[in-house]
């Protein structure tokens, strides 16, 4: 994404800004294999074949949601939630590893989590066509709006302001790795077939919340009904049918493969990771800031894609395992 001072041209994306950065920063060392990290607190993913895609008129046809395709999956382990601050702080205090916001100086934040002191202080530019977010300096995981913020009452969050390089990077010292965009929507799906959301089609079942997403106006009024603001507890709602929490809304979490509009089309059948080159990588399940009005990818069959070396409030990740 460019901001307004730059004026050189770039693809809109909604759901989280994109560094307009020059030239690509190198990219951290990872492998899509991973299978020494410990598996407490992760879920076994059966596997087998799933349905994956949607032939549905419901989502976005610019983002390759389609077609609807069978894939075949190894059995593979999946944190139950995504990663969070009291997490990535025990990875920081063990590495001293800077994420590259930190390196960057600077950060996107919504704007409706800035006071009008802070927008008039940290602010340099907001994101043309998406005026929502701004690029703070100081914004980084420890200060996810910017210096004047904290993670003190949030440890159990979803830690945010992470680069995909940033979650291989941690993945790789806890010995796992970054799932596969069909593992991850295998397991957000929970078993069941051709679904919307991993408990059904029903938004709001029964007229309860299941997801922390955008409720009202976007991006000038939340009622917060779904009761956050922000990003809530990463063990919040009640789980999947596999035990995972939270795989649609909250943050949008990264995924291992590069991104392609066109992928499905010629995917192989049997354990797809994404294709051989690009230059954005996967992100998947939506977060906080998604609504109808404007942005309906908090389903599982959603898709949605960002450089590697940009973080925002409402970007996290979790990470899979091999068995």
């Amino acid at each position: 994404m460019t901001d307004e001072k730059s004026g050189a041209p770039g693809k809109k994306i909604c759901c989280a800004p994109e560094r307009d950065r020059g030239p690509q920063a190198a990219a951290a060392a990872a492998s899509v294999c991973g299978q020494t990290g410990s598996t407490e607190g992760m879920r076994l993913i059966p596997g087998g074949e799933f349905l994956m895609g949607t032939d549905g008129d419901h989502g976005f046809a610019a983002d390759g949601e389609g077609p609807a395709h069978a894939v075949e999956l190894a059995p593979f382990f999946l944190d139950a939630t995504c990663v969070t601050n009291a997490q990535f702080a025990d990875f920081v205090e063990a590495t001293r590893y800077r994420t590259e916001a930190e390196r960057f100086g600077w950060s996107f934040v919504f704007f409706g989590h800035l006071t009008p002191a802070q927008l008039a202080r940290s602010v340099r530019v907001r994101v043309a066509g998406s005026e929502w977010w701004c690029r703070v300096d100081g914004a980084t995981w420890r200060h996810p709006e910017g210096p004047d913020s904290n993670i003190k009452k949030r440890w159990s969050h979803p830690v945010v302001q992470i680069s995909w390089n940033d979650a291989c990077a941690y993945a790789a010292w806890a010995g796992k790795r970054l799932p596969t965009e069909a593992e991850w929507e295998c397991a957000a799906r929970g078993g069941l077939v051709q679904k919307k959301f991993p408990w059904g089609d029903d938004l709001e079942p029964e007229g309860r919340h299941r997801m922390n997403v955008w409720q009202g106006v976007f991006p000038t009024r939340n009622t917060e009904a779904d009761g956050h603001y922000g990003t809530a507890p990463a063990q919040s709602y009640r789980c999947n049918a596999y035990g995972l929490y939270q795989m649609t809304g909250n943050v949008w979490e990264w995924c291992w493969d590069w991104f392609d509009p066109a992928y499905y089309r010629s995917s192989p059948r049997a354990h797809p990771t994404g294709p051989a080159h690009g230059d954005h990588r996967v992100m998947r399940g939506g977060s906080y800031l998604c609504h109808a009005s404007y942005c309906n990818r908090y389903r599982t069959d959603a898709r949605s894609h960002n450089a590697p070396d940009s973080a925002a409030t409402n970007l996290g990740f979790r990470c899979a395992r091999d068995v």
